[in-house]
């Protein structure tokens, strides 16, 4: 079985994403006087606010400067904890972590802010099921890139190959596999199972009601 089990939160714990669009069209029109597709939004859920707004300002054909990245981040931390009612655990999800819950180590790696995730956590309840919690505060790269992965498990005491991460984005999967990690791809988020099949991810759910497969997988499939 494996050792560590890392999830990614939104999209695949928690139904976030009418709370981070709520933020991100927020901070743009308040700081920024823009607007951008939810589209656009949706599909880098999961990459750190302060990516996709430089992205954002990138294809708005406008200049980044560092000091209008941190404004857009504070601005989305703002009215993302104002629109935390939005926020639902996914069906599934408690049920999953009461079944690992002692029987191997679990961690919570997010791209979203500390603020936000802590403050999720305590209020819905799930606090108590992950010894160690890593966001984007705590990262320099962005997913693809697995240090966020790496971090975790690190933090966790658990070798990279002896864990697997829980996640429902193509650069989520990437990242999981690239820091050596096994990975089972939840079809909750913005990506369907063949976008995300094409990151290898090693095994495909559809949501985490899926919890027998899930399970099998963690508990005996290594």
């Amino acid at each position: 079985m494996f050792e560590a089990v890392i999830f990614d939160w939104d999209g695949t714990l928690a139904d976030t994403k009418q709370a981070i669009l709520a933020s991100f069209h927020g901070a743009l029109r308040a700081v920024a006087d823009l607007d951008v597709s939810d589209e656009f939004v949706e599909r880098r859920i999961g990459v750190g606010a302060a990516w996709t707004f430089r992205e954002i300002l990138d294809a708005k054909g406008l200049r980044c400067s560092e000091d209008l990245i941190k404004r857009l981040v504070a601005a989305k931390i703002r009215v993302a904890l104002e629109n935390t009612d939005k926020v639902h655990l996914f069906p599934g999800a408690v049920d999953l972590l009461e079944n690992l819950h002692g029987k191997a180590k679990m961690g919570l790696a997010s791209m979203n802010n500390r603020k936000i995730i802590e403050y999720l956590l305590a209020v819905l309840g799930v606090d108590r099921f992950f010894s160690e919690v890593v966001t984007v505060d705590e990262v320099a790269k962005s997913k693809p890139a697995p240090e966020i992965f790496l971090k975790t498990a690190q933090k966790l005491g658990s070798k990279p190959q002896d864990c697997v991460v829980l996640e429902d984005s193509i650069f989520g999967v990437q990242a999981a596999k690239a820091a050596n990690m096994s990975c089972i791809a939840v079809t909750q988020g913005a990506y369907s199972a063949d976008e995300l099949a094409t990151a290898h991810p090693d095994l495909v759910v559809g949501s985490l009601w899926e919890n027998g497969a899930v399970l099998k997988f963690i508990l005996k499939g290594k």
